[in-house]
């Protein structure tokens, strides 16, 4: 087995996390965690809090994976913590609406929602939530990438969309 390796994919919603993670969790031959599945219940209900924080930390403890997702803000931190590397998608917030809009218009044509849910996630609640962690969340998680990088860790910082596309076929 190769060594431990344990990467974080964190950023606001409709950035590209999920298939940035999925790509790099199939050339790394690493278990892929999508905080989305360990967050949400059918109809976009949150699971209870202590439920979400049991399975978060179930797998935060296991020495190798790529966790890709926010999930609650007090579960970031010890997810950073645990990393051995971090990749930061930090786009314009314009640019994940425009994201999200497209992906919810592809969602209703062919795909299938996240998190393997039977429902598109709610519009106007989703484009909130990303107005609300660009503002009240993404400062906290720069800084904790940058205490994280000044401690050894391996920070990539993605902020754009080339970026993020050169990085996963790097």
């Amino acid at each position: 087995m190769a060594t431990d390796a344990r990467v974080v994919i964190i950023g606001n919603a409709a950035g590209g996390k999920s298939t940035l993670a999925r790509a790099l969790a199939a050339r790394r031959d690493l278990p892929l965690v999508e905080v989305d599945r360990l967050l949400w219940q059918a109809g976009w209900q949150l699971v209870p809090a202590e439920v979400y924080s049991r399975r978060h930390v179930e797998a935060i403890v296991a020495d190798r994976w790529i966790i890709e997702g926010l999930g609650s803000q007090d579960s970031i931190a010890p997810r950073v913590a645990r990393a051995t590397e971090i990749v930061l998608i930090d786009l314009p917030l314009w640019l994940h609406f425009a994201l999200a809009a497209e992906r919810q218009t592809k969602w209703t044509e062919q795909e299938a929602p996240p998190a393997g849910l039977a429902e598109l996630p709610p519009m106007r609640a989703l484009f909130e939530t990303m107005w609300q962690v660009d503002r009240g969340w993404m400062p906290g998680i720069r800084d904790l990438c940058r205490k994280a990088e000044a401690d050894g860790t391996k920070v990539s910082r993605l902020q754009s969309l080339d970026e993020i596309d050169a990085f996963a076929r790097a």
